[in-house]
């Protein structure tokens, strides 16, 4: 029965990928593009002067979650 749904808000296992680029000081929308021009670990890490198992963790989350991490039911 319709009547017992119970909707539900999403609600967000993790930080967004933003937030978690920010928190490493690099600039989302460049590293967005840094994947779409399919650049490597190691060129964006250089771009970004941070490690390359830094922006391998991003390109993870970015593969595995999308931009969000935002789970739950409507």
């Amino acid at each position: 029965m319709a009547e017992d749904y119970v909707s539900r808000v999403p609600w967000s296992t993790e930080p967004s990928l933003k937030e978690k680029a920010e928190e490493v000081g690099i600039d989302f929308d460049k590293f967005i593009d840094g994947l779409a021009n399919n650049l490597t670990d190691m060129e964006m890490a250089q771009d970004f002067n941070v490690s390359s198992k830094v922006i391998s963790h991003l390109r993870k989350h970015f593969e595995e979650l999308g931009i969000h991490s935002i789970m739950g039911q409507d």
